[in-house]
């Protein structure tokens, strides 16, 4: 396997999971009274879209074509937040909590790819950015969590 396509299989993964948290996040918006934490889901879904921006710009660098598509694991994600959500006596607190199990699986998976020595330094500083933005999200909803 050629280097390019090696650190492009890298980041489409990363595309994909930007991809299901934005997709989870306005899914999350849809079903929360709140306008506090539909702006703050909304403001995440948002931030994601520019993330997935921003990797599929540096997956062309590396010559290399972007993926457009959800994984399953993401697709199962968002059925079981439904699920537990409208099980839930408390909507809010099982999307906030599902949002932390996948601001965590984020922080993993990029960290994953950020410690490969095989990504240009360019590359690991957008992602190192990103990942910092995922983890002051992560630390926003553990904060909107401990509220309720």
């Amino acid at each position: 396997m050629k280097f390019s396509e090696k650190v492009a299989g890298k980041l489409n993964e990363l595309l994909e999971k930007n991809y299901d948290a934005e997709k989870g996040y306005k899914f999350a918006a849809g079903k929360v009274e709140d306008a506090n934490l539909h702006d703050f889901f909304i403001s995440r879904a948002n931030e994601r879209y520019d993330f997935r921006k921003e990797i599929k710009s540096e997956i062309k660098k590396y010559g290399e074509s972007p993926n457009e598509a959800t994984s399953i694991e993401g697709d199962i994600h968002r059925a079981w937040m439904n699920l537990k959500a409208s099980l839930s006596s408390n909507t809010e607190e099982a999307l906030l909590e599902e949002a932390i199990r996948g601001e965590k699986t984020a922080i993993a998976e990029y960290e994953e790819v950020i410690k490969d020595t095989s990504i240009l330094p360019t590359t690991a500083n957008m992602l190192i950015k990103q990942k910092n933005r995922i983890v002051a999200s992560l630390n926003k909803v553990k904060s909107l969590e401990l509220q309720d």
